[in-house]
């Protein structure tokens, strides 16, 4: 695993806000900073558990998140918000953990 960035829920406007439309959210880029954190507001009809909607979370890219996932509490299945990204969310410990599976190839964002 390699450590992607920290995702912390608010539900106040935040500096340099980037909309994810399709994901009824707004971000910070995770990527200004050194430390990976990134803000998060999602809209009030966002489709995730309030786990995931009210606590930090950090994500994790793998190498096989099939793999990952085995034996894991899954709270959001896995899915693909952008072509060469699959991501899904589990439970460890009461928190929330995300998962990231990168094909750099075909991803056309910097993640």
């Amino acid at each position: 695993m390699k450590f992607n960035h920290i995702g912390i829920p608010t539900t106040e406007a935040f500096p340099g806000e980037i909309r994810l439309e399709a994901l009824k959210m707004t971000v910070s880029d995770h990527k200004n900073n050194p430390f990976g954190i990134q803000w998060q507001r999602y809209d009030d009809d966002a489709p995730y558990p309030d786990m995931v909607k009210k606590v930090a979370h950090v994500a994790f890219e793998v190498d096989d998140l099939a793999a990952s996932l085995q034996g894991q509490t899954i709270l959001i299945e896995p899915n693909s918000p952008i072509k060469g990204l699959v991501v899904a969310f589990i439970e460890v410990n009461g928190a929330p953990v995300e998962l990231m599976q990168v094909d750099r190839e075909l991803c056309e964002e910097d993640i």
